[in-house]
């Protein structure tokens, strides 16, 4: 896949916000953030479906901004990720953010693909470290690269406001971090001091973990930027089983017993995940989320249905 070009004629619609701006103006007006995250299609059909179904669907719920991996486990390309951002800005008028990881660059690879994103008009990026290349792996550092965001957030940084930054947060803690997730929250707020701007986090299905995530940074950790939480809307048991396993995220018991009597009944346990996440993100709004970050794993059906479940669509 070759690079994506910029020139004059490929720069984003003037409409193109930072981040930390919607947060703000959301916030003033009393209205939560919503954002939806995919993930570059591989092949062109999945292009045409994103675009030419997925978004103009959603476009119904007016979400504040999209934001588009790297690609699981590192796999994903450059080009990819910034076609995709820069055709949702271009062709959507949506503020769109791209993901940068540890495991995908080096140094100068890094500066390279800021300057790309730049040149299309991008300006915001979220900083992570990233997964491993294969399930079940160590996290492996590129020859010349970064062992954590934070390096990451300290490049975007030092070009000047180019980019707003933001980062992950793991309301159960990362995988990783063997000392617990009270450690692993007082290394968010050090992302937060380099430079991060907001945090988004990875999922989770009981609220209490991003209550207490919370409560935890804004009270001990005095940390102020917005926090919102990652949501999934459960599409299959096997999909939901795998997703917990990879990220260290716990399923309810409760849950769990529900999704085994579904199955395979995939419809079931979808209209499951519809009222199980508008439930969930219900509570969160009410317990005072500045928003919702959903993983739409590249459709639209349960993403609408719990906006319209909120009255936000």
């Amino acid at each position: 896949m070759s690079s994506v070009t910029a020139g004059p004629s490929r720069r984003a619609p003037a409409a193109v916000e930072r981040i930390p701006d919607i947060y703000a103006a959301k916030r003033a007006a009393g209205r939560p953030v919503v954002s939806v995250e995919f993930f570059p299609p591989k092949t062109p059909r999945g292009d045409e479906s994103l675009f030419e179904r997925v978004l103009p669907r959603l476009a119904e719920a007016r979400p504040d901004f999209y934001s588009v991996t790297y690609g699981a486990g590192g796999g994903g390309t450059r080009a990819r990720t910034l076609q995709i951002v820069d055709r949702m800005q271009r062709e959507h008028g949506m503020t769109a953010m791209a993901h940068v990881t540890c495991t995908s660059f080096t140094r100068a690879g890094m500066d390279d693909f800021l300057n790309e994103a730049a040149g299309l008009g991008i300006r915001n990026i979220l900083a992570l470290r990233g997964d491993p290349p294969a399930p079940g792996g160590g996290f492996e550092r590129p020859e010349g690269g970064f062992d954590y965001a934070y390096q990451l957030i300290d490049v975007l940084r030092a070009r000047a406001g180019e980019f707003a930054i933001g980062c992950a947060g793991f309301p159960e803690g990362h995988p990783d971090c063997g000392a617990g997730r009270q450690v692993d929250w007082g290394r968010l707020r050090d992302k937060i001091e380099h430079g991060a701007e907001f945090v988004l986090t990875q999922l989770f299905f009981d609220n209490a973990d991003y209550f207490a995530m919370v409560d935890h940074l804004t009270g001990a950790l005095g940390v102020t930027v917005p926090i919102t939480p990652g949501v999934l809307p459960i599409l299959t048991t096997r999909q939901v089983k795998r997703f917990t396993t990879l990220c260290g995220a716990t399923l309810p018991r409760a849950l769990v017993a529900e999704l085994d009597r579904l199955g395979e009944d995939d419809d079931a346990v979808t209209e499951l995940g519809i009222e199980f996440a508008s439930r969930q993100c219900e509570a969160l709004l009410a317990g005072g989320a500045p928003g919702l970050h959903i993983y739409g794993l590249n459709r639209s059906r349960s993403t609408l249905a719990i906006l319209r479940n909120l009255g936000i669509a």
